[in-house]
């Protein structure tokens, strides 16, 4: 009982994602699955070390 509901949700979304036509970026696509330089500022810079400038302050290792 209950799953009325959500099985009309689910197959309404399933409808939608088959049927509807999608503007597909390829080039984004392909940049993204070879692990391409991503022209988004989303992700951090991952030079920019949070340690770097506590660096200067750490004894050196002794190997």
């Amino acid at each position: 009982m209950g799953r009325g509901r959500a099985k009309a949700k689910q197959t309404k979304v399933a409808r939608d994602l088959k049927y509807r036509t999608h503007e597909t970026d390829f080039g984004k696509l392909a940049q993204e699955l070879h692990g391409g330089e991503s022209s988004n500022n989303d992700q951090p810079d991952s030079s920019n070390d949070e340690y770097d400038d506590w660096s200067d302050y750490a004894e050196p290792r002794r190997d």
